[in-house]
């Protein structure tokens, strides 16, 4: 069920209705928007359902440890984060390092037959499991209490307007909004309308038909020369920005339509001055995300330029990475890596 659907525009007007006929109930609310949520997720894949919910026990029961046994917080944040992981890693990541690590071993003469899985790769799982590490972490910090009501928590992590593309949430910042009353207020309902109308332009005007000039050239790039491949990367940044930032921005108008406000995840990062900039433009949630809980964790900017440089890097392939399984994204990160690397030391 993708936002510009008519599935989910009937979904999302029943769920609305039965979220404003429960009134001030937003316990109940939070309950229906769980259910709505579990619905949203089976839609595509019910089997997964159980994944979806593996993992968030599993970072809600660490975040119980880390606040109940403070000396062992380390070990029990370390575990959450290790499985969580390794989930992550078996279904986005295995048949993309194993041939990689066939290969390796084969150089020092050691030569094993090479394992495939046949592996779905579940909906938004980069996103869900990214959200569900920052409870346990966010506990581990001292920026968060442990809540008691796990349910409140399982909303958080597969709540659907950010389950299919971000933007990627923090507990810290969405479990108070759903541990309280929401105030569902006029300017909210027209704020929320204005982003999904904003959204769909950008997804089903721009994106979609600038994506046909991308589509003919990329699809046969070995027939175009010139300009025609000029124009085509061209058209290429600017469909995949109205494609990413139209899904975010529906979403946020999503839920802003049910009384939540999700934080910014596109500012105009094209006109970004420089490296650094275009990064706290672009996909600001993600960019944050693997700032405060990698780079910063790694020693930041503490350990003097070569270990910032180092710690810059990593982090930027390590964010190609997530953005899928292929070389030609950890290119992309390293890229990018390189570039703040360089912005960093030379400005």
């Amino acid at each position: 069920m993708i936002f510009t659907s008519w599935a989910f525009l009937i979904f999302l007007v029943a769920v609305l209705i039965g979220y404003f006929s429960l009134g001030h109930r937003w316990r109940w609310q939070n309950i229906l928007l769980l259910v709505a949520s579990y619905v949203f997720y089976a839609y595509w894949d019910w089997r997964f359902l159980g994944l979806l919910i593996g993992v968030t026990a599993v970072n809600y029961i660490a975040g119980w440890l880390i606040s109940r046994q403070p000396g062992n917080k380390r070990l029990w944040l370390g575990l959450a984060i290790a499985l969580s992981l390794l989930v992550l890693g078996a279904f986005k990541y295995f048949n993309f390092f194993v041939p990689g690590l066939v290969e390796l071993l084969s150089v020092f003469g050691l030569h094993i037959n090479p394992i495939s899985l046949s592996l779905i790769l579940p909906l938004g799982i980069s996103y869900f499991t990214f959200m569900a590490i920052t409870y346990p972490y966010d506990i581990y910090r001292g920026d968060l209490q442990h809540t008691r009501n796990f349910l409140d928590y399982a909303l958080f992590v597969s709540f659907f307007p950010t389950l299919v593309s971000g933007p990627v949430e923090r507990a810290a910042h969405m479990l108070p909004q759903f541990q309280s009353p929401r105030q569902v207020t006029g300017n909210k309902i027209n704020e929320g309308l204005w982003l999904i109308a904003w959204g769909l332009f950008q997804k089903m005007v721009i994106a979609d038909n600038v994506g046909l000039i991308v589509n003919q050239v990329f699809d046969n790039y070995s027939q175009f020369y010139g300009m025609d491949i000029i124009i085509a990367i061209l058209a290429f940044t600017v469909q995949i920005l109205a494609d990413f930032g139209g899904y975010t921005a529906i979403a946020r108008g999503v839920a802003r339509l049910f009384g939540f406000d999700l934080v910014l995840n596109f500012n105009v990062p094209y006109l970004a001055l420089n490296p650094s900039d275009f990064w706290s433009r672009w996909h600001i949630s993600l960019s944050r995300w693997f700032r405060d809980y990698l780079y910063i964790p790694l020693g930041g900017n503490r350990k003097g330029n070569l270990r910032t440089a180092l710690n810059l890097f990593v982090t930027m392939v390590l964010v190609g990475l997530w953005h899928g399984a292929a070389w030609t994204f950890v290119i992309w990160g390293a890229w990018h890596g390189l570039l703040l690397v360089i912005y960093r030391l030379f400005g």
